[in-house]
């Protein structure tokens, strides 16, 4: 493994400690930085278990909280629904989660676009909520129901798509139940704790087998990184909520938003014209640092596939029809043919010996032979002009001459 791996690690847990439990999407954070830098985790097990790191920060700040707590237990009905109301926050994100796993992990993990798009839609939500005339009725986190305290967990299962940020889910939802702010964000510091301890285990679970040493050398970088800048914040974040709001942490995302987006069209890995559908579909397209062209081939009644890489075989002949028979005269129609019958015409004079015997005429057949129709003369090319040229064949139609199989009929 190399250093520069290591210092990338490193990074990316600070990233996580810092941006854990504000609303401003620690995952999605680490998973934009880490798709900038080219790092590369087991099964994306890097990005979540990290992320204990942060919560035992909580467990470190508010120990002796928890403390009290866990011996009131016993002998306190406040205690006792604090306790309950956590659970059942929890409940619905880590159903969810369960089933989702897969999903998650191999499609939303990998769409920089789509955390982008859920940082800015998630900035705007938190500027127009902060701006709301909101009147808490709750301002403390001990005393939530159990029924308010799942609503919030089912605005939590919204986190689940990287970029909505699970503590900006929680917060918003508790605003709008009527949740001062300072209450709200300390309940998500609790809400945080079995849901990102759960997510862990059930994470190890399914990728410890494939991790290595060195993929565990660099989930130890980044949690302790993690652990380290989220005790800063966790020490800061209520006070400075219960003075300056939540539009800090709206204008943030808006920003990172907004560079990202910039980040994914310089890469080449976003077209934002054509996402829009305003560019042109016969206009080049500049993708990935080349040029690329469409260009699109129409074709009417394809009589099939060409087989590639093989010559083509050649053609078979175009065999063409036979001439179509001329029906036989009838002999009854024939000049002379009555004649003939009634014995009338004097019978024709023997050849002289050595004289060829005279062709038949053309209008009578062959004895013995069935009665067939030559060409009639008319067919045949005329003799040229007295003048030496050559009388100019009658116009034939020119479809007939050139694409019907159908020889043309010569002209009568």
């Amino acid at each position: 493994m190399d250093v520069a791996t290591l210092v990338e690690a490193l990074v990316l847990g600070l990233v996580e400690g810092l941006t854990e439990f504000i609303p401003v999407s620690s995952t999605g954070h680490i998973l934009l930085l880490g798709h900038f830098l080219g790092f590369q985790s087991t099964g994306r097990a890097f990005e979540v278990l990290i992320q204990l790191g942060a919560i035992l920060a909580i467990l470190t700040v508010y120990f002796r909280r928890f403390w009290l707590i866990a011996r009131a237990l016993p002998t306190s009905p406040g205690a006792r629904r604090f306790v309950y109301g956590i659970l059942l926050a929890f409940l619905p994100a880590a159903v969810l989660g369960v089933l989702l796993h897969g999903v998650i992990k191999t499609v939303l993990f990998e769409s920089p676009a789509l955390i982008c798009t859920t940082l800015l839609l998630g900035g705007i939500v938190l500027l127009v909520v902060d701006r709301l005339p909101l009147k808490p009725r709750r301002r403390s986190a001990y005393e939530l129901s159990p029924r308010l305290a799942f609503g919030i967990g089912i605005c939590q299962t919204v986190a689940l798509v990287p970029g909505v940020s699970r503590s900006g889910a929680t917060i918003v939802g508790a605003l709008l139940l009527g949740v001062e702010k300072r209450a709200a964000a300390e309940f998500s510091f609790f809400l945080a704790m079995p849901t990102m301890v759960g997510a862990f285990a059930y994470d190890l679970y399914k990728n410890h087998a494939a991790l290595s040493l060195d993929d565990g050398l660099l989930i130890a970088v980044g949690f302790v990184a993690a652990f380290v800048a989220a005790i800063l914040v966790v020490r800061r974040l209520l006070d400075f909520v219960a003075v300056r709001g939540y539009a800090p942490f709206g204008w943030w995302r808006i920003g990172v938003a907004l560079a990202g987006f910039a980040g994914l069209i310089y890469m080449g890995e976003l077209d934002p014209i054509g996402a829009l559908g305003l560019r042109n579909g016969a206009a080049p397209a500049e993708e990935a640092g080349r040029l690329v062209t469409t260009t699109t081939i129409r074709v009417s009644d394809p009589v099939g596939e060409l087989p590639i890489g093989k010559p083509a075989e050649e053609p078979a002949p175009v065999v063409e029809p036979a001439p179509a028979e001329v029906p036989a005269a009838d002999p009854a129609t024939l000049p002379g043919t009555e004649a003939d019958a009634a014995g009338d015409l004097p019978p024709s004079p023997a050849p002289s010996v050595g004289e060829e015997p005279a062709p038949p005429p053309a209008t009578m057949p062959a004895a013995g032979a069935p009665a067939t129709a030559e060409a009639p003369p008319e067919a045949a090319p005329a003799p040229p002009a007295a003048g030496g040229e050559t009388p100019a064949a009658p116009e034939s139609n020119f479809f007939d001459d050139r694409f019907s199989v159908v020889p043309p009929t010569p002209p009568q």
